[in-house]
Order: C-alpha cells, then sequence, then structure tokens
C-alpha cells in the first residue's frame, strides 16, 4: 500500500496549486498578472476575438487573407500582453516605464506585431504586381513580422521553436556554403522575406489558416463544454463503469480520459484535471505512485488521437490531404482505440499482479443518476458530431455546438436561480468562457504561423525531398547489410524494400519523438509532415498513412523521457520521481509506439486507405490487440499467474509475431504463446484450489 503522507499530498493540493503544477509543465498556460484596467482592456480584447470567430463561423469567413491577418493581429498584440519577456512577475510594476502596469518594450512589441500583420491584408489588392518584388516597405514590414513572431513564440511556448525556425532561416540565407546535398544557391533576404510573408507558402499559409478557421473554434466549444459540466459527467460516467473492477480507479482514469479526449487536445490540461481526482483513489488502493502518475499521463496523451476534436491535427490534416473531415476521424477510430486498450490492458494486469480491490458501493456513483442529473450536458456534443458527420464545414458544426453550449448555460442558470441572477451570471460566465477560449488559443497561433517560416524554407529552398533522399539512401544501405547477413538462410525471411521501409520509419520516429520533446504536438506535425512526408511517399507509403504515423509519434513525446511533459505533471500530483513515472509512462503508451508500424504495413486498419480489405483489416487488428496484450504481460510479469522468466521472453517473442500484419506470422505467434497460456491456465487452476 501507498504511504500515508503520499496520499495526503496528493489529496491536500488545491485548485491554485494544480494550476501552477499545469503553469509549471505547460508554458501555453503561464499568464503574467494584469491590473484591474489593462486587465479589463485585454479581456474585452480576447472576447472581440472570440466574438468575431463565433460569429465568422456561422455566417461566413472573410477573405482567407484578411481573416487570417486580423486572427493574428489580436494574437500578437495580446501574447505580449499577457505573457513577459522572461519570467512572470508576481505583481505588476507601477512608473513611466510601465504603461498601465506593462513594459514600454512589450508595448513596441505587440503594436509592430499588429501592424505588420495588418498589412498583408491592407495591400492584398495590390500583392499581385508586388509578390516576387517587394517593395522597400514591404521588406521592412516582412522583417519586423519575422522578428516579432519569433519573440511571441519564445515567450508563449519557450526557445525550441524559436530556434528550430532560425535554423531554417540561416539555411535559406547561407545555402551555398551548405555541406553536399544540402548546399543551394542561396536566397537574399528580400526574397526569404518575400516568400514567407507575402505569398501564402510561408506565415499566411495553410497552418495560419486552419487555426484561425476552425481550432480556434473547436477550443472554444472545449472550453464552453467543459464549463457546462461535460468534463465532469465524462469523469462521473467512468467511475460508475468502471469503478467497481480490479484497480479501479486506474481504468477510471483511462475511461474518463478517453472521453474527455473528445472534446479536449491537450494531454497536460487532461492530466492535471482528471488527474487530480484519479491519481489520490489509485494510491489510495495501492497502487505505486510512479505508477498512478504514469496512468494518468498515458491515458491523456489520448486525448489528442481522440475523435472528434483531435486538437488541431485532424483539421490540419483535412487541408493538407484534402479530404473530409469524416475521413479522418473515421481513420483516427481503430488506433485511438488501441492506445487506450494497451493502457486498460497494463493496468488491469498490475491490478491483478497485486491484487488490488475496485472501489466500493460506497465510492462509486450510479451511473442512471449521474446519466439522469447531467444528461443536458451531452446535447452540445451530439449537436457537434451530427452536424459533423451530417457533411457540413467544421466551423459550422462548431458554431451550432457553442449555441448549444450557450443555451444550455441559460437553462442551468434559469433552473439553479431567479430569472434576474439566472441572466446576470449566463452573462458573466459567457463572458469568461469566450475570454479563456480566446486566451488558450493564443500559444498554437503563433506556433503555426512561425511553423509557416519553417514550412516556406522548405518549399523556398527544396530541402525536404534532399533529406528524404538522405534518408533512404542510409535505410537503403542497412537494409542490404542486414539482407546479406541473412543470405546464409534457405529462404529469404524479409526482404529489403521491406527493410528499408522499416529503417526509415524507426528513423523517422525517433525524429518526431526528439522533436517532440521542446515543440508542442502541432508544430511537430507540421514541421515533420514537410520533412517527412516526402520521405515516405518515396517508399510508397500512402499520404494518409504519413500524416497519422507522424503524428502518433509526436503525439508520444510528451510521455517519453527525458522531456515527458504530461508525465511529469502527472508525477507532480502523486509526489512520485517524475522520470520513473515518465518511463512507466512510455511503457504503459507502447500501443502508441507499435499500432503505427501496423498501419503503415497494413493501412486497411485506418479503414479509409486504398486497397483496404476486411480481410486484412481483421488480421491487423487482432494481431495487434493480441501483441498488446502479450507485451503487456512481459511487462508486468502476470498474465492468469506470476510468469517465469522464460515465458515473459516466450510472449515478448509472440508479440512480435503478432504485431506483424500476416495471418502466417499472428499463426506462430498463437503456436509459441500457447504452452505458456496452458501453464498459467493451470497455475490459476492450483491457485484457487489450493485458496478454497
Amino acid at each position: 500500500m501507498a504511504d500515508p503522507s503520499e496520499t495526503e499530498r496528493a489529496e491536500a493540493l488545491s485548485d491554485e496549486q494544480m494550476k501552477a503544477l499545469e503553469e509549471r509543465y505547460d508554458p501555453e498556460v503561464r499568464f503574467r498578472a494584469l491590473p484591474a484596467l489593462l486587465g479589463w482592456i485585454a479581456g474585452g480584447a480576447l472576447f472581440i476575438l472570440s466574438c468575431y470567430h463565433y460569429y465568422t463561423a456561422g455566417y461566413g469567413i472573410p477573405q482567407a487573407t484578411t481573416h487570417r491577418g486580423l486572427h493574428l493581429a489580436f494574437t500578437l498584440a495580446l501574447i505580449f500582453v499577457f505573457f513577459a519577456a522572461w519570467n512572470q512577475p508576481r505583481e505588476p510594476r507601477r512608473g513611466l516605464l510601465y504603461p498601465l502596469g506593462m513594459p514600454v518594450l512589450d508595448w513596441l512589441f505587440a503594436i509592430a506585431g499588429a501592424v505588420s500583420a495588418l498589412y498583408v491584408p491592407w495591400i492584398f489588392n495590390d500583392l499581385a504586381f508586388r509578390v516576387g518584388d517587394p517593395l522597400p516597405i514591404d521588406v521592412v514590414m516582412g522583417t519586423v513580422l519575422i522578428v516579432v513572431l519569433l519573440e511571441a513564440t519564445r515567450r508563449a511556448m519557450g526557445w525550441p521553436l524559436p530556434v528550430i525556425a532560425l535554423l531554417f532561416i540561416a539555411y535559406a540565407y547561407f545555402g551555398q556554403a551548405m555541406p553536399g546535398i544540402l548546399a543551394h544557391p542561396g536566397a537574399s533576404w528580400d526574397n526569404i522575406v518575400n516568400h514567407l510573408y507575402l505569398t501564402s507558402q510561408g506565415i499566411y499559409g495553410t497552418a495560419l489558416g486552419v487555426i484561425s478557421t476552425y481550432v480556434f473554434h473547436f477550443v472554444l466549444f472545449g472550453v464552453l463544454a467543459t464549463r457546462i459540466g461535460l468534463g465532469q459527467l465524462f469523469i462521473d460516467l467512468a467511475s460508475a463503469l468502471a469503478g467497481r473492477y480490479s484497480g479501479g480507479p486506474a481504468k477510471v482514469s483511462v475511461l474518463s480520459t478517453a472521453m474527455l479526449g473528445s472534446i479536449s487536445g491537450s494531454s497536460i490540461a487532461n492530466t492535471v484535471t482528471t488527474g487530480s481526482l484519479t491519481i489520490p483513489a489509485m494510491i489510495r488502493i495501492g497502487y505505486p505512485r510512479h505508477f498512478a502518475a504514469a496512468v494518468e499521463a498515458a491515458s491523456s496523451t489520448g486525448g489528442q488521437i481522440t475523435p472528434p476534436v483531435m486538437g488541431a491535427v485532424a483539421f490540419l490534416m483535412i487541408e493538407y490531404l484534402g479530404v473530409p473531415l469524416t475521413t479522418i476521424l473515421t481513420a483516427a477510430l481503430v488506433p485511438a482505440f488501441m492506445h487506450f486498450f494497451g493502457v486498460l490492458v497494463q493496468v488491469h494486469l498490475e491490478a491483478r499482479r497485486r491484487g488490488l480491490r475496485g472501489l466500493t458501493k460506497d465510492e462509486l456513483p450510479v451511473a442512471w443518476t449521474v446519466f439522469k442529473a447531467g444528461w443536458l450536458t451531452t446535447l452540445p456534443l451530439f449537436v457537434l458530431v451530427a452536424i459533423l458527420l451530417s457533411g457540413k464545414t467544421p466551423y459550422l458544426a462548431a458554431f451550432w455546438g457553442i449555441t448549444a453550449c450557450l443555451l444550455v448555460l441559460v437553462i442551468q442558470n434559469i433552473v439553479r436561480h431567479d430569472v434576474k441572477t439566472a441572466i446576470t451570471e449566463s452573462v458573466r460566465e459567457t463572458w469568461d468562457g469566450f475570454v479563456v477560449g480566446a486566451k488558450y488559443s493564443l500559444s498554437v497561433t503563433a506556433a503555426a504561423a512561425l511553423v509557416g517560416v519553417i514550412i516556406g524554407v522548405v518549399t523556398l529552398t527544396g530541402v525536404g525531398f534532399k533529406i528524404a533522399y538522405m534518408v533512404t539512401s542510409v535505410a537503403a544501405g542497412w537494409a542490404q547489410s542486414v539482407a546479406d547477413g541473412l543470405a546464409f538462410l534457405p529462404f529469404e525471411l524479409v526482404g529489403v524494400g521491406t527493410l528499408t521501409l522499416l529503417f526509415t520509419l524507426i528513423m523517422t520516429a525517433i525524429v518526431c519523438v526528439l522533436m517532440g520533446c521542446g515543440i508542442p504536438t502541432t508544430a511537430n506535425y507540421l514541421i515533420m509532415i514537410a520533412v517527412a512526408a516526402p520521405i515516405l511517399n518515396l517508399l510508397g507509403v500512402q499520404p494518409i498513412v504519413a500524416h497519422f504515423f507522424v503524428f502518433y509519434f509526436g503525439v508520444l513525446a510528451d510521455i517519453t523521457p527525458p522531456v515527458a511533459l504530461a508525465a511529469y505533471a502527472a508525477a507532480g500530483i502523486a509526489g512520485a520521481n517524475a522520470f520513473k513515472a515518465g518511463n512507466t509512462a512510455f511503457r504503459l503508451g507502447m500501443g502508441k509506439a507499435l499500432v503505427p508500424f501496423v498501419f503503415v504495413f497494413s493501412p486497411s486498419m485506418l479503414l479509409v486507405t486504398d486497397g483496404f480489405t476486411w480481410n486484412e483489416f481483421f488480421v491487423a487488428t487482432i494481431g495487434a490487440m493480441l501483441g498488446i496484450w502479450m507485451l503487456s504481460a512481459a511487462f508486468s510479469n502476470w498474465l492468469f499467474a506470476p510468469l517465469r522468466v522464460y515465458e515473459r521472453l516466450l510472449l515478448a517473442l509472440a508479440a512480435i509475431l503478432f504485431v506483424s500484419p500476416d495471418l502466417y506470422a499472428t499463426l506462430a505467434g498463437a503456436f509459441i504463446a500457447l504452452p505458456v497460456f496452458l501453464r498459467q491456465m493451470a497455475g490459476r487452476r492450483e491457485a484457487r484450489a489450493s485458496s478454497s
């Protein structure tokens, strides 16, 4: 059982401490304190931004450049209001150098960012005559925007992404000095600014367009849905459905996070929200504190891959791939299930191994009672999903989902209060929801705009194809070496082409995880698609499969040491060793690491790929589930009873064969695992007989 002091620590964390914990590990929510007047002004600007997006979602979005410019201008100005240059001061400063409590330099950055962002929409009608031959004022404005954007992203997210952007800009400028295949003629600063600022392939490109057109609305929907109680309903329902079983609180964590992930795309926010309830409960029934933290972190990272929201990536995919949102959501269903299945299996086996109980009847809510009390909060989600499935635009679905949230909010206040108080509370909560929703979108907008710089350099220099050639050449060399080493076999175990693809995937996965250690998932996905997509396309991987592969390994970075931010946040709640929690979370999230390889070699798992067959789907899916189960057992040292060393090795080997999307490999895995199963079943019967 857990040390009581650890349990007390986990339960003693207040709302303020939870907020501080989220801010510690998530730089995107480290907002500085503002004096009253500036706070009201900034809040009003955020409210106006949300109202603008709410209106345009329902009644039509303006010309693309105008819309993106307005969104970027508001965002850059507000970032310098809410994010300090260095450490966030506890109290606003006063004096001539701090008008309204904010440093003069921040005011200058805010104004420069807004003006330079609005400049392109202002000259839009003349762009056709200026692209490729910018005026001096165009270059000045573009330079200002790039500098301001670098600083804004640094403040909101830290150094990694700005440093990467600067390296790409340097590559574009110093192309002639680059070695070997990476060399190119180089571009003048005027040409760089022209491409990044005046064309749709840079800052004002697809990434910013998706954030301003789709993502903002869904962030706002998620905030409002949480405020009306939908998130709490999910947690209560999960407790009622899964809490009674062995190791119940851990299973509640997995199930509640899976449901909460449908309206939230933030791993750290999910961890802190549900972890404040589930982690103390897990510690209380006997889970080690690091394991409790790992369960919550591994579960919470599934929020980004769970339909219908999936953070920002689903909407980026529909733009880059040119497919309907329903196609992306359908493709995400089975892999998302596999992730939560993997975590749930390991949680169950760990509970069985430790003999942990479930929650008692007195500790559990009644499912029907919970749903009866909160069913109204599900209305916005049903409206959102129904409109998405009807084929309407995602932003129109978000508009009606937000409208449904506001309607539910008013109804809840009318039921709880008199008419006057209900109106007052509804207005106040709408204001708060719109302000918070807009505030949470600031950092992701800055990141998307700066990623536009990186993508612009890729298209300007063609470096993506050069990297693709280098990676595939290295992978082909390794593959040939392995094939030569296996030449003594009387049969071909695996072809050179398959090995080349495998080594390429491994290298791509490693880079995705490393990139994800310093930058958010959305930015990681955008950069890796610009660089890795050409690599995988050269090897015949379907575009949607390549996008999902990169996306999944970018998400995995949140639970991959040494920078496993979701795991570290959970460890803070549990009072656990952060690195140990991160290692365990990575092991629990192995389904997310294995499944992408499965659907690359067997695309039918995504349901919507070319050449889909039910036979291939069932072989790949069932094999993956069995493989995850066997590998989980090997890690947990428990199947139906304690495992011997050789049994763990056999199960690990069987898992590899099960995961391989081939019927004969699956049958071979079953053959290897069968003796272990038989001995385990016999051992369980003996244990039951002796206990009785």
